[in-house]
């Protein structure tokens, strides 16, 4: 790769504010009281990484035996047609269409189960649709690419169910300063993998590299992998666990030749080094991540 001036000034300093911000979300208790209770049935639902967000706050409510949760893509989902206590709306703009068309539909067609919408912007059409707006104005962002905002909100709901985020924190906190090494950031592709609320995870960190790089990246469940993806692992090649590797996937790994980056610390902070990596690719390929080819702050679509 060729070193290229560097881009995503905004990305940089989103992205090395986390920690600062999971401490806030972590005090927000009057917020976190706003959340459904243990016991009832929701549904949560975002577009892109607020999806992969609901998705890691679902696996985490239902192992704290919470009551059921599901997590959709707001354009698949179908709360319309189920019993649900509450929906709880994940989006940094209050913009989004798919959101938006989702909380107006549930309102006109007088669904029983209450809104909630966590929004980074409070000043958006978003607030008027929902009977409670949690509002996190300090982990809004400029980059087009998310970082912050969604971990942010992770950290609230995790600490809501009584996570101590404490160490995810200091974790994140010396992923940030840490040194990447150029084997990382040179790879030639990377698969990124989850356990339970990590697969989410696993699908926002692939995410990243592909919106702030365009790099090739997929993601799956852990032990999915073994089941056909693990044949694209090569040298030059990363596959990349954020969470607790299932038994023997290092040794089938050993045998491909490809990088097995599988650090034991919290997936919140593992997200953060791949959210630097993506960045660091970025900037070696000559690329603006605060301002990627083909994307919006916001997806708005025509009425």
């Amino acid at each position: 790769m060729t070193h290229a001036s560097p881009g995503g000034a905004h990305i940089e300093t989103e992205l090395r504010s986390q920690p600062e911000t999971w401490a806030t979300a972590a005090g927000l208790r009057e917020e976190q009281a706003l959340l459904p209770s243990a016991g009832e049935r929701i549904a949560v639902v975002g577009c892109g990484t607020s999806w992969f967000m609901a998705q890691a706050y679902a696996s985490l409510r239902e192992a704290a035996g919470h009551g059921v949760t599901d997590a959709f893509a707001a354009s698949e989902a179908h709360v319309l047609t189920r019993d649900y206590d509450a929906i709880v709306a994940i989006t940094r703009s209050g913009t989004t269409t798919e959101v938006l068309e989702l909380l107006d539909a549930a309102r006109v067609a007088g669904i029983r189960g209450r809104t909630i919408g966590i929004v980074g912007d409070p000043e958006t059409p978003l607030v008027d649709l929902v009977d409670t707006a949690i509002r996190l104005p300090f982990a809004d962002e400029q980059s087009v690419v998310q970082t912050r905002f969604a971990t942010t909100a992770l950290a609230l709901v995790r600490a809501s169910l009584g996570h101590d985020l404490a160490p995810a924190i200091d974790q994140a906190a010396a992923a940030i300063d840490e040194e990447l090494d150029d084997e990382l950031v040179d790879a030639e592709q990377y698969a990124f993998l989850g356990a339970g609320w990590t697969v989410g995870l696993a699908h926002e960190a692939a995410l990243k590299m592909r919106e702030a790089s365009q790099s090739w990246t997929e993601s799956y469940p852990a032990k999915e992998y073994r089941h056909g993806p693990i044949s694209i692992a090569a040298p030059g090649r990363v596959t990349w666990m954020l969470g607790e590797a299932p038994v023997g996937l290092s040794g089938d790994l050993a045998v491909t030749g490809a990088r097995f980056e599988d650090r034991p610390i919290d997936g919140m902070a593992d997200l953060v080094r791949a959210q630097r990596v993506a960045l660091a690719r970025a900037r070696r390929f000559g690329l603006d991540p605060d301002s990627p080819r083909n994307l919006t702050r916001s997806v708005i679509l025509p009425s």
